[in-house]
């Protein structure tokens, strides 16, 4: 049961990353700056309420198995998705918190989207590792 239930988190943060990747991040660059700072407002407060639960879940189930049973997979994907929070919270949040504060540059936006591609990577990997976790067992 808490196999699916990772293995749901884990693909729920695939497909919510792609979408930023390839529709979310890029569009900002077809915004101008103030209707950016306004859109952005609502947006984070919305995306929030997908991405929270997703993020905190996955942490949680991933910490739960590493502790419940310490292998290379349950270890090393937690160490992933720790490290998954840190660039989130040292990258992004600084990122968004220009955009949300309307002192950002476009060089910003091109960083949102261009240095993205290192979440978007690990998280399908976390999912394929996953997948294959459960379907092996």
């Amino acid at each position: 049961m808490i196999e699916e239930l990772r293995l749901v988190l884990d693909l729920g943060l695939v497909v919510l990353i792609w979408m930023v990747q390839l529709v979310v991040y890029p569009s900002f660059t077809y915004f101008t700056s103030a209707d950016l700072f306004q859109w952005h407002q609502k947006y984070t407060v919305r995306i929030t309420y997908i991405v929270v639960p997703l993020m905190v879940g996955q942490l949680l189930v991933s910490g739960f198995l590493a502790y419940k049973t310490l292998t290379f997979y349950s270890l090393g994907s937690f160490i992933l998705v720790l490290s998954l929070w840190v660039i989130t919270f040292s990258v992004f949040v600084p990122i968004h918190e220009k955009i949300g504060s309307n002192s950002f540059t476009p060089e910003d936006l091109h960083l949102l989207e261009e240095r993205n591609w290192i979440r978007t990577i690990l998280w399908n990997l976390i999912f394929v590792w996953s997948v294959l976790e459960v379907f092996q067992s």
